[in-house]
């Protein structure tokens, strides 16, 4: 029941634009026309067009989301079990998250140049911070009863780490993961657009270009395709390691 609702709504949804554009209640010059849109995400795969930008852009964003992810992983256990360590980096980190991570991509351009070095460079910088803050959050919030008891039961620090550290942390990484698939093809994309020969960004700076918006929609559509992708993949991936926690009930397609 839940899909039909979706379905209907994601009907009304495009019935309502595709209305709208052809009464001219939308511009379809700065809207663009759904029928139009389909269109060109057809032809693009269709001709093939498409293949090697989209290649080049998920490669990108699946080098910064796994280099991201490792290195927010590893730094917010480091730093949450190592109050002293996270004492003195705090006000580096508070900067460091606090600046606008898209001024960074000219600089990146120049260090790594235009090929796909930059690119990962500005994706990693967008996922890590929201991978460690939440792994961070997840180690400092482990119960001091479970460690106490563990200990009691003479758990070292290795047994520690793996049967109290990450388990508290893996939910709170896997919340972090879904947001962080969009912002690893954030980072992509808007690099593509301040210097690139290739990758759906390019193709949507193209597009804008010679102010053809309906590519432009189009262009969105498959990156947004391809990021629901990655998500279902991040959310398998958490029903499969995440078995031992309880979830609340919600509703489910019947």
């Amino acid at each position: 029941m839940i899909t039909l609702y979706r379905v209907l709504l994601a009907t009304a949804l495009l019935g309502l634009w595709y209305l709208g554009s052809a009464t001219g209640v939308l511009s379809p010059l700065f809207f663009g026309r759904p029928e139009k849109i389909a269109a060109q995400v057809v032809e693009w795969f269709v001709t093939g067009e498409i293949w090697p930008h989209l290649a080049v852009t998920i490669a990108e964003t699946l080098m910064a989301f796994a280099s991201g992810t490792i290195g927010g992983v590893l730094a917010g256990l480091w730093l949450g079990l190592s109050p002293r360590s996270l004492a003195v980096l705090d006000p580096f980190i508070k900067a460091a998250n606090a600046m606008p991570r898209v001024i960074l991509a000219p600089i990146f351009a120049m260090w790594f140049g235009l090929g796909m070095g930059s690119k990962v460079a500005l994706g990693f910088t967008l996922v890590f911070f929201i991978v460690f803050f939440n792994v961070l959050q997840g180690v400092r919030e482990v119960s001091p009863v479970v460690l106490n008891g563990t200990r009691m039961l003479g758990a070292n620090c290795v047994q520690l780490l793996r049967h109290v550290y990450l388990p508290a942390a893996m939910s709170w990484v896997f919340s972090s993961l879904h947001i962080s698939v969009g912002m690893a093809f954030v980072g992509a994309v808007i690099a593509e657009y301040l210097g690139s020969a290739s990758g759906v960004g390019y193709l949507i700076l193209q597009a804008q270009g010679v102010f053809d918006v309906d590519a432009v929609f189009a262009g969105i559509a498959v990156l947004t395709a391809c990021a629901l992708m990655l998500d279902a993949i991040v959310t398998i991936a958490e029903s499969r390691l995440l078995v031992w926690q309880p979830r609340a009930d919600i509703p489910r397609d019947s």
